[in-house]
């Protein structure tokens, strides 16, 4: 008998009595979002190649000259972003390069919450690590995020690079002039925006070390 996907799907299996088509209908739905996130890497790939390249570049400049990476976002993007710092802090190949994520700490972040305003969680942070020549990297699918957008500001005020990655139109994060390099992913499927943000951080990874002299191999 093929395997029941109750455990992922009970809300499905409960009513389903052909559990052979359940799974066909479930591989092909995932098989079609496969391709359709794999359109939509390769379609941002090609027009971002300009904005990825000026953004590693000047990514490139800040380590050169001991600066450091601060990443940031809410949610999933959260997540993406203390993916980004470890993947600069603990790659895989190349050289280690100095990043951490402002979303990693939670005390920190729920005193800041409590004390300031959710808000300002990522842009007292700033205040207090960053100096000129370092970089922000910030993650909003929606590219709208309050907190992300104020460090963005505190960050330019500072003198520090800011890449902004985004979703759907880019939102405010695409028009803010405190983000120099904003790497935007037209799609309103925060899925597939998020898998796509996962590929152009990997790709400022490699051109970074590739600027940097240390390529992958």
């Amino acid at each position: 008998m093929p395997e029941g996907t109750d455990f992922l799907y009970p809300f499905i299996e409960g009513d389903e009595r052909d559990a052979g088509s359940l799974l066909l209908d479930l591989a092909r739905s995932a098989a079609g979002k496969h391709e359709l996130s794999l359109a939509l890497r390769t379609a941002v790939m090609a027009s971002a190649g300009e904005t990825l390249a000026a953004a590693a570049e000047a990514m490139a400049e800040a380590f050169a000259a001991d600066g450091r990476l601060f990443s940031f976002g809410n949610g999933g993007s959260a997540t993406d972003a203390a993916s980004l710092a470890a993947l600069f802090a603990r790659p895989p190949s190349g050289k280690a390069l100095p990043a951490c994520c402002l979303a990693d700490d939670p005390a920190v972040l729920t005193a800041l919450a409590n004390d300031v305003g959710f808000d300002l969680v990522f842009s007292r942070q700033l205040i207090a690590h960053a100096t000129a020549g370092d970089i922000a990297v910030g993650i909003s699918t929606s590219g709208g995020s309050r907190n992300v957008l104020g460090a963005f500001a505190e960050a330019r005020r500072r003198g520090l690079v800011t890449v902004g990655l985004a979703g759907y139109d880019g939102g405010e994060m695409a028009m803010s002039a405190d983000v120099e390099h904003c790497l935007v992913v037209p799609s309103d499927s925060v899925h597939r925006v998020q898998e796509v943000q996962a590929s152009l951080a990997f790709a400022l990874w490699e051109a970074v070390q590739a600027r940097l002299g240390h390529d992958r191999g």
